[in-house]
């Protein structure tokens, strides 16, 4: 699928994904190397990090019917250093949704790719690991938000609320998150756009240890599992962005079928009822829980 996705073709998602790709994977490689410098003692140079990835969001938010299928480009052996990349664009994405400046959106975007440089001071054999960490393996883990405000805590380029951000981002409103297990209002509504953005790309990208979960199903995981964790306007944010259906549009299913979204239920907007290409025949989403749209083909 992801080798019939990116080549060139006459259909335009096929068009636009080949385009955003080489700009995407050069963004991700670029990371990379700064990554392996953090690893050996020196600090993250923001402006380095602005001047690709501010133009590679611009490039996918004017593009954005390609956010839901920006988990493609994943890779599980450099998951790494594609989640930073999807994170900053997915931050700055739901940021404009929500309607905020465009200072503010680079701001989130920036805060976004640099969320996760933390993870240069974990050991490598924790980030690496193939299968589920265990419990010590998983506290050092969290360690990262701590070193990631750290690393660029004195950088001009970055606001303070920003900052609180990337610290705050594996916060939840329940008080289940860390690292010091906040509630409510004492999260930051940027914070939640930062956590909203890392949730959905780390759940529908093949990992080592696990494959990839449809677009509609993390965030209907998100919305029904995690109740209660997230800012439900950034998850409905989130949602118009990557999920917003309507009549007539042409789906896959998690079973590999292919059909048109006939009629969309108010309460449950991503569980449709879906013609079948197949047979014909109509298929209700609410009712046959175990399928899920996997992707918008059209």
């Amino acid at each position: 699928m992801k080798q019939t996705l990116i080549h060139r073709s006459t259909d335009n998602t096929s068009d636009n994904l080949y385009w955003l790709k080489n700009p995407y994977d050069k963004a991700v490689q670029d990371y990379k190397r700064e990554f392996n410098n953090w690893r050996f003692g020196q600090l993250p140079e923001v402006a380095k990090i602005r001047s690709f990835i501010i133009p590679l969001l611009e490039k996918f938010i004017a593009q954005k019917s390609m956010l839901a299928m920006i988990n493609e480009f994943s890779t599980p052996e450099e998951y790494l250093y594609h989640h930073p990349i999807a994170m900053g664009i997915l931050s700055a994405a739901i940021g404009k949704k929500m309607g905020y400046e465009k200072g503010d959106i680079i701001q989130l975007g920036l805060a976004g790719t640099l969320a996760d440089s933390g993870m240069a001071k974990i050991a490598p054999s924790i980030l690496e690991k193939t299968t589920s960490l265990s419990q010590e393996e998983f506290n050092e883990v969290k360690k990262h938000t701590l070193f990631s405000v750290k690393m660029i805590q004195t950088t001009p380029l970055i606001r303070q609320e920003m900052k609180l951000a990337i610290l705050q981002h594996h916060e939840r409103l329940d008080g289940s998150g860390y690292p010091r297990g906040e509630k409510m209002e004492t999260i930051l509504v940027f914070s939640q756009i930062l956590a909203v953005a890392d949730v959905f790309h780390a759940m529908t990208s093949d990992r080592l240890y696990r494959p990839k979960h449809s677009p509609f199903k993390v965030i209907e995981m998100i919305k029904e599992d995690e109740f209660g964790k997230f800012d439900i306007k950034v998850v409905d944010a989130l949602q118009n962005l990557v999920g917003n259906l309507s009549i007539g549009t042409r789906v896959k299913l998690t079973n590999g079928e292919l059909g048109e979204v006939m009629f969309l239920h108010r309460d449950a907007p991503l569980r449709p009822m879906i013609r079948k290409d197949s047979d014909g025949l109509i298929i209700d989403l609410s009712t046959n829980r175990d399928l899920v749209i996997e992707m918008i083909i059209e």
